[in-house]
């Protein structure tokens, strides 16, 4: 095992967070930190999954990555560029080429617009000149996501939970981004929809040739999307590996209470959950991080 003082990015890694912390302002004065020095990197065309429970941070890492919320401390780089410096021309593009998916579809979408318009919003404020009319374009679209053309004439209050997702994910597609930042995207819809929209996203990755961050707290469908995992816990990153690294040889005691509390489809292989007071310790800062395995890091304390 080696120690190491912060990750080293990947020549492939195209997006570089180091030692990104972020601070939420107390109405009453003074701040709450919700990230600690958060360091990874996403690499070019894979699926790198966050997972932690609620309010360790995943969705506000989402935030950033997005520029949709600014960060106080550290770096984070898009193709060799920090985004905190991006103005004009170079913060649009950077928009076209990193989008979201919400996680809850009915507050993402704009319940007086039409499918249509909806879609096709980000390419008129791109102006994106289109190879075909926009009637074309969008029936396309929607055909990748699973959807009939007559959709476009409809309202998002028509639509079901499943249908709503698809049109998000059709309304990203349209600027033709590189990287998705996908989060919790089917935790909101009926069990029946989820393998649905998730086999959908997976299709659509290797078809398009596009790079996700998928953010979740259910461990299961994680591991089935995931290529790596970075493990979050109270704003700090606590672990880091491939999916079968992270899964089958969890290093950190938060992991492994983690993975213990998560429900396994077999009923001979589950384990009782973990109580929320045994998953919830206070394991202290992060001082450095131990290579276990090649490209396997976890926290030491």
């Amino acid at each position: 095992m080696t120690e190491r003082k912060e990750h080293e990015s990947m020549t492939d890694a195209y997006v570089v967070l180091k030692d990104v912390s972020k601070f939420y302002r107390k109405k009453g004065g003074g701040s709450t930190q919700v990230l600690h020095d958060v360091t990874f990197d996403i690499r070019r065309g894979e699926v790198l999954g966050i997972v932690g429970e609620s309010g360790s941070g995943k969705s506000t890492l989402g935030k950033l990555i997005t520029k949709i919320e600014p960060y106080q401390h550290g770096s984070i780089t898009f193709d060799g560029q920090e985004i905190s410096k991006l103005s004009g021309q170079n913060l649009k593009r950077f928009r076209r080429r990193v989008q979201m998916i919400f996680q809850d579809p009915d507050s993402s979408l704009n319940p007086r617009m039409k499918i249509k318009d909806i879609i096709l919003e980000g390419v008129k404020g791109f102006d994106i000149k289109l190879a075909v009319s926009e009637e074309d374009y969008v029936d396309q679209l929607l055909s990748e996501v699973g959807l009939s053309s007559d959709f476009k004439y409809r309202y998002s209050s028509e639509l079901s939970g499943g249908q709503k997702q698809r049109v998000g994910i059709a309304r990203a597609l349209a600027v033709e981004p590189e990287l998705l930042i996908a989060d919790e995207p089917i935790s909101a819809l009926d069990v029946s929809v989820q393998a649905q929209v998730l086999n959908l996203l997976r299709r659509l990755k290797k078809e398009k040739q596009l790079t996700y961050v998928f953010i979740g707290h259910d461990l299961n469908i994680v591991r089935y999307i995931s290529d790596r995992i970075v493990v979050l816990y109270n704003g700090a990153l606590l672990e880091t590996g491939s999916s079968e690294q992270i899964f089958s040889h969890p290093q950190h005691p938060y992991t492994k209470r983690l993975l213990d509390s998560s429900p396994v489809l077999d009923p001979s292989r589950r384990k009782p959950a973990s109580p929320e007071k045994e998953i919830r310790p206070d394991y202290g800062p992060v001082s450095s991080y131990i290579e276990i395995n090649p490209g396997h890091f976890v926290a030491q304390h």
